[in-house]
């Protein structure tokens, strides 16, 4: 047969005959569209801190007395609250999953609720329950002259991440212990192990990637919090790097502060990375376990059943609910430390939460923007979500792990990153910053929330529009697309949700006319207005709780 005029053409190119040229189908470019479109969301903020910080002018002042001070503190909260939640959230986990212990379904949903609260609204709750004007420190200080405790300084940083941080173990802890076979701990009972001892000998081993990945996560996460180390720490002079990279910013102690605060972040993103890598490598050095479907005895506690259960309900009820009364307290009462009586309390400042103009241009602002943000990375993950499940290649797995990337990085680098990148692109003081930030951090809720139960689901439906003759793309929109929206539309509300009550990233892009409502709290608590900061912590919590509530009925 003689060569055609593509071959020839080919050989003269130095191509081999018979080797045609790959052809660029409609799904190959609405990949190439994607990784564009995810590189400038992503990749480019991470690349200008970098860039940023990558001369290493400044890796001489890493060493100054108050940023080792503050990467101390940093260190040693973030550390001790993941060690203090790994053993909290284990136990709880256990108790609440393979015990018979009483109520474990309402303990188990009020144990994982501090987890919807943000952490800055926690500690500003957490003061009224511990605080110097306290009622448990007020009758204390009369009866033996001094607190019992304050939860202000490094303690009080410790303990609220601990709280804000438990909730995340409970989640991966109990998602492995439905993967390890319950009868591994029925044949160690058998053997003549007592229901204690086949537990720590059988199940607690069989849960160490677990436990090893739940520290990483959460000791990473609580790194660069600012929320409770600035409401909490700073009154004792608790610093740490996130509150010391935003005094750098907003008071300009130091020269050249963008890069200053850049190469902080690089050296924080490093450690975010490290902590990544070592995850992903425990993850996948974890035993694979086949689900056993023998029935899962739970664990008998005996005697110590009804007094376990009580100490359960005490320790939950006063972690979770016992804040919200006090930040209802603190709304309610006409001046901090003043005795709860009918005469003291008043809803004054609940009226002038609700009227004052600052506040309510920052519930404006912080809606707009969490909308935009929502429907932003609605479309986008739904996009990127479906490609990664759907068109299995190396060139997809690398876009979803640059679309999960910044789920594992601190908002303070994200926020610096923006800062060193907002000049360039004409952003600076201006809100689409604080939106391209929110898009950087919150895409992967919904790429996440897309992905996984498609990666679950067949594909017979594609097929068979491919087979009815419909192309890769067309399938893929007419189908795929469809059967993903309402996992894309339960992720973009958690986006939206999780945007409306951010604080890091917006204190830290602040601008002119764009102050969000975290900001405005976290302003009224920082000048002396602490019951109006209580009275819009109250209405943050409870719309937060109860927004999320109706997600998670909508994903189940």
């Amino acid at each position: 047969m003689p060569p055609s005029v593509a071959d020839t053409a080919g050989a003269a190119i130095g191509r081999p005959r018979g080797v045609r040229r790959p052809r660029l189908t409609s799904v190959s470019g609405l990949v190439i569209v994607l990784w564009i479109v995810c590189a400038f969301v992503v990749l480019l903020p991470l690349s200008a801190i970098i860039v940023l910080a990558g001369d290493g002018s400044r890796l001489a002042f890493l060493f100054e007395a108050d940023i080792l001070e503050a990467a101390a503190n940093s260190l040693v909260s973030a550390l001790s609250s993941a060690l203090f939640a790994v053993v909290l959230g284990t136990a709880f986990s256990y108790l609440l999953d393979r015990s018979d212990l009483p109520g474990r379904a309402i303990l188990r949903l009020l144990a994982l609720s501090p987890l919807l609260m943000p952490p800055f609204v926690g500690a500003i709750a957490w003061i009224g329950v511990a605080g110097p004007t306290s009622p448990v420190n007020l009758w204390w200080r009369e009866a033996f002259g001094s607190p019992l405790w304050s939860i202000y300084g490094g303690d009080g940083v410790i303990m609220l991440l601990t709280i804000h941080s438990y909730p995340i173990v409970m989640l991966i802890v109990s998602a492995a212990l439905r993967r390890i076979p319950s009868d591994l701990e029925q044949a160690a009972r058998i053997a003549g192990a007592g229901p204690l001892r086949a537990a720590t000998s059988v199940t607690v081993p069989l849960l160490r990637p677990a436990l090893a990945s739940s520290f990483i996560v959460v000791a990473v996460g609580n790194l660069a919090d600012f929320g409770i180390p600035s409401i909490i720490g700073l009154p004792e002079r608790f610093v740490t790097l996130a509150t010391l990279v935003y005094r750098y910013l907003q008071s300009g102690t130091v020269d050249d502060p963008l890069q200053v605060a850049a190469t902080i972040g690089v050296v924080i993103l490093v450690l975010a990375v490290l902590g990544l890598a070592a995850n992903a490598l425990i993850m996948r050095r974890g035993h694979q376990l086949d689900v056993s479907t023998a029935v899962v005895r739970p664990l008998r506690l005996g005697a110590g059943r009804i007094p376990l259960g009580i100490g359960m309900w005490i320790l939950i009820l006063g972690v979770t609910v016992l804040p919200l009364c006090a930040l209802l307290m603190q709304t309610l009462l006409v001046a901090p430390g003043v005795e709860p009586t009918w005469d003291n309390l008043t809803l004054d400042h609940l009226t002038t939460a609700l009227t004052t103009e600052t506040a309510l241009q920052g519930a404006a602002n912080s809606v707009g923007l969490a909308v935009t943000a929502a429907l932003v990375c609605g479309i986008l993950g739904l996009a990127i979500g479906v490609v990664v499940a759907r068109v299995p290649s190396r060139v997809t797995t690398w876009l979803g792990g640059a679309a999960m990337l910044p789920q594992a990085i601190p908002g303070i680098v994200i926020a610096v990153a923006w800062l060193a990148l907002a000049p360039t692109l004409g952003l600076f003081n201006t809100p689409w910053l604080i939106l391209a930030a929110y898009i950087t951090s919150f895409l992967a809720l919904v790429v996440q929330a897309v992905a996984a139960p498609l990666e679950t689901t067949p594909a017979s439906a594609e097929e068979a529009a491919r087979v009815a003759g419909a192309g890769r793309l067309r399938s893929l929109i007419d189908i795929t697309c469809r059967m993903a929206t309402p996992a894309a539309v339960s992720g973009a509300l958690l986006v939206a949700v999780t945007a409306a009550r951010e604080l890091t990233l917006s204190v830290l892009l602040l601008s002119p006319g764009s102050q969000t409502l975290g900001v405005a709290i976290f302003n009224f608590q920082q000048a002396g207005a602490f019951s109006t900061a209580s009275a819009w912590s109250l209405i943050v919590a409870v719309v937060g709780l109860g927004f999320v509530s109706v997600i998670t009925r909508r994903l189940k």
